[in-house]
């Protein structure tokens, strides 16, 4: 578990918004995965997503390095921001677009 964990650190803080998600960015495999993906591409940032259906080691190493027990997961800037209600609340509030720099509409 420690080698899972210290992989998953440093995707975190290498990459600026990372998901941790059931599927791709582009084949999300859940509807709350597909949400958060969506909020994202409203934004026109890149984001980075990981496949948490293709690895079981990354689904319960994720669930362990966070603390928290739903997928998806969302890092912003090597922080963990929350999973899919949080996402969506933070996006329609504009909490979102602050955290990413995004210009709000």
């Amino acid at each position: 578990m420690d080698d899972i964990l210290t992989k998953i650190d440093k995707d975190v803080k290498s990459n600026k918004v990372v998901i941790y998600m059931k599927g791709t960015k582009d084949a999300p495999q859940c509807g709350f995965s597909a949400a958060v993906v969506d909020a994202f591409n409203s934004l026109g940032v890149s984001f980075q997503t990981r496949d948490v259906l293709s690895d079981n080691e990354l689904r319960e190493g994720i669930k362990k390095y966070s603390n928290w027990p739903t997928i998806p997961q969302v890092f912003i800037n090597g922080k963990f921001i929350g999973g899919c209600d949080i996402t969506r609340e933070l996006y329609q509030s504009g909490e979102l677009q602050k955290l990413l720099g995004v210009a709000l509409k």
